[in-house]
């Protein structure tokens, strides 16, 4: 079982920055993936950004040198540094764990993150 702990979410206004971060506790994989996913309303939900323990990191072509993701803390931890942020990028954010070599995927409860002026 694995539990993942969301923070970070909030109103932020157009240029402006935040930083998400997911905590991961419980039976962690040894190899396993964590990434940031989103979802606006109408809209289906779409990769961020996401990061094997290996180091290895890979981001949705619409936040490509905006935002950057990182592991940390032992790689159970990962955190997602929001820069120029957009209206556009006002949705639902969603922490996820995929074990790697394996089916299960466990997600966090989701953050709103609101960007408006």
């Amino acid at each position: 079982q694995v539990q993942l702990v969301e923070s970070g979410g909030g109103l932020v206004q157009p240029g402006g920055s935040l930083t998400l971060s997911c905590a991961a506790s419980g039976s962690i994989p040894g190899f396993n993936v964590m990434g940031w996913y989103r979802q606006a309303p109408g809209k289906e939900r779409e990769m961020v950004a996401t990061a094997t323990n290996g180091g290895w990191t890979n981001y949705g072509d619409a936040v490509k040198g905006r935002f950057t993701i990182s592991r940390e803390s032992g790689w159970n931890t990962v955190y997602l540094q929001m820069n120029s942020l957009e209206p556009e990028d006002t949705a639902v954010y969603y922490c996820a764990l995929l074990a790697m070599g394996g089916t299960d995927t466990y997600w966090g409860q989701g953050t709103q993150v609101t960007v408006s002026s």
